[in-house]
């Protein structure tokens, strides 16, 4: 019975060490749980397994889609009580936002156009939000209009991984001559992969076999570093490596 006992410390300690490997913890953690498999076991769970847990992508998709099933238009119709109770231009974009995110693009986009007919027709979230449904409703060339608006204001905004990635799609659906460049500002400002996915299905729809050359480096290296990414980017970025992974095997 003590052997089986030292036996699951022993195993929950390795649980624990594959845990901090993969998400690249401290090495110290490995000589903590070998050395005092069960108290260390403790002391990890609670300083850096839990707050993980409750912290990663996953956990928070999963909460959402919990409250998704259970009230699916709790956000929604919280942000239509507000903008109700008070017009203000700060609850129509929380209005705008939570529709767009529940699939609303069209409605979305009327608070958004209302919004932006106001003083704060300026303001640099609002014109990325605006962008935001623009896009969404297939209005390309007004999301193009939006965005360059948004760059004149807040020049900062160009260098922004959402905003630029936008302008890029804007570009590449009209056909517009500084598709490549918008491309390769968003690489430059990626939080994720899905810059380089996208950049990659434009490159391959060109003629040069540098561009199909090109398109093909930007999969493998997607691929190549979904080997390294911890659990959360993994989720994260799942859409973009299944893509990357089925244009390798064209």
């Amino acid at each position: 019975m003590r052997i089986f006992g030292i036996s699951l410390y022993v195993i929950i300690a390795l649980f624990f060490a594959v845990h901090a490997v993969r998400n690249q913890q401290n090495m110290y953690w490995l000589l903590i749980l070998f050395l005092f498999p069960g108290l260390g076991s403790l002391v990890y769970f609670f300083v850096v397994y839990l707050p993980a847990l409750r912290q990663s992508r996953g956990a928070m998709t999963a909460t959402r889609a919990i409250s998704q099933f259970v009230d699916p238009n709790r956000a929604v119709r919280e942000a239509r009580m507000d903008f109700d109770r008070a017009p203000t231009v700060a609850h129509r974009m929380r209005l705008g936002a939570a529709l767009l995110d529940a699939g609303n693009a069209a409605e979305a986009l009327e608070h958004y156009k209302a919004a932006a007919s106001g003083p704060f027709s300026s303001d640099p979230a609002l014109l990325q939000g605006l962008a935001r449904a623009q896009f969404a409703t297939g209005d390309v060339a007004a999301t193009q209009d939006t965005l360059e608006k948004l760059f004149a204001v807040n020049p900062v905004a160009r260098q922004q991984s959402e905003p630029a990635l936008l302008y890029a799609r804007a570009l590449a659906a009209t056909g517009a001559p500084g598709t490549r460049a918008a491309f390769e500002t968003a690489l430059a400002s990626a939080s994720d992969a899905a810059p380089r996915c996208l950049y990659a299905d434009w490159l391959t729809a060109q003629p040069g076999d540098a561009d199909r050359q090109r398109a093909r480096d930007l999969y493998a290296e997607i691929v190549h570093d979904g080997k390294h990414w911890p659990r959360h980017a993994r989720e994260h970025n799942s859409e973009w490596l299944q893509r990357a992974q089925a244009a390798l095997s064209r």
